[in-house]
């Protein structure tokens, strides 16, 4: 196993840990305000449930196209694609890679 699907693979690992904790926090979020009577619209305490709710939902999308991103960058490692630009097919520079390791592009093609 090279260095990179190790990366790749300890990535995935996290995301899908940042995914179940967010699940959670969203059913937990979602059973709380279930029975609650609470006017959230005028609620001086804090940020309201409509919030929470609107950022755990955004958290978990960006986890999700994460999540994604690296199983997309394990398939082109495996099908031998990887560091190889979509666009120009050209290598992907090494600090590219090592900074963004589901790099699809090299960092010319990302500019344009």
């Amino acid at each position: 196993m090279t260095t990179v699907e190790k990366r790749l693979i300890a990535d995935r690992d996290a995301t899908l840990e940042l995914i179940a904790s967010l699940s959670g926090d969203w059913d937990g979020v979602v059973r709380g305000s279930a029975y609650a009577n609470v006017d959230d619209e005028h609620d001086p305490e804090g940020a309201t449930i409509a919030y929470e709710r609107a950022r755990i939902e955004a958290s978990l999308a960006r986890a999700r196209e994460n999540l994604a991103d690296i199983e997309d960058a394990l398939r082109r490692l495996r099908d031998g694609t990887y560091g190889v630009c979509e666009r120009c097919e050209k290598p992907i520079g090494e600090g590219r890679l090592e900074a963004r390791p589901t790099a699809r592009t090299c960092i010319t093609c990302a500019s344009a």
